[in-house]
C-alpha cells in the first residue's frame, strides 16, 4: 500500500479531494443526489496515489464507456434519458415544496403527511443529479453517436426562384 504523494506536497490537494469525494459519494449512494459520480469522480482522483483505486477504476472506466456510447447510439434512447432528467426535476421541484399529503396506509405502513427525506436538501441532490446527468447525456452524444455520412444526408436545393439561370 503506497501513500506517496507524487509530486511531493503539490499532489496533497488532489489527494484530500480524492478522499473527501470518495467518502462523499458512498454516503451519497443510498440518497437521492449524484452518489454514484461523486464516488467515481473521488476513486478517480485517488487512483495515482493506491493501487487498489486504480484497480476498481479500470472497470469502472470500461462499463461506462460501454453505457454511455450505448446510450449515445439511436436518438430514442438520448430522448429517453433526457426525458428521465427533466423527471428528475419535476420531482426535485415536488421535494422543494414538500406538500402535505394525507396519511394513507400502504401494505401495512403509515405514509404521509411529508415526503420521506423531504426539503431543500433532497431538491438540491435531485437537481444536481438532472444536471450531472444531461451534462454527462451531451458528452456521450458528441463523443459516441453515430454520425450519417455525407452521402446519407439530404442535399439541400435552392428554390426555383434562386437557381441560376441557364439561359
Amino acid at each position: 500500500m503506497s501513500h506517496h504523494v507524487p509530486g511531493g506536497l503539490a499532489g496533497l490537494p488532489r489527494l484530500v479531494a480524492g478522499w473527501t469525494l470518495t467518502v462523499a459519494g458512498v454516503a451519497l449512494v443510498p440518497l437521492p443526489g449524484p452518489g454514484t459520480v461523486v464516488l467515481v469522480a473521488g476513486i478517480g482522483l485517488l487512483a495515482p496515489h493506491y493501487a487498489w483505486a486504480r484497480r476498481l477504476l479500470d472497470p469502472l472506466r470500461t462499463r461506462a464507456v460501454a453505457a454511455a456510447s450505448y446510450g449515445a447510439a439511436t436518438w430514442p434512447r438520448v430522448v429517453a434519458s433526457v426525458l428521465g432528467a427533466v423527471a428528475v426535476v419535476a420531482l426535485g421541484a415536488l421535494w422543494w415544496v414538500d406538500p402535505a399529503f394525507t396519511s394513507r396506509d400502504v401494505l401495512g405502513l403509515r405514509v404521509g403527511p411529508h415526503l420521506p427525506f423531504g426539503g431543500h436538501l433532497t431538491a438540491l441532490g435531485l437537481w444536481a443529479s438532472a444536471v450531472a446527468s444531461l451534462v454527462l447525456v451531451a458528452y456521450s452524444v458528441a463523443r459516441w453517436a453515430p454520425r450519417r455520412a455525407a452521402a446519407d444526408r439530404p442535399v439541400a436545393t435552392a428554390p426555383a426562384s434562386r437557381r441560376p439561370c441557364h439561359c
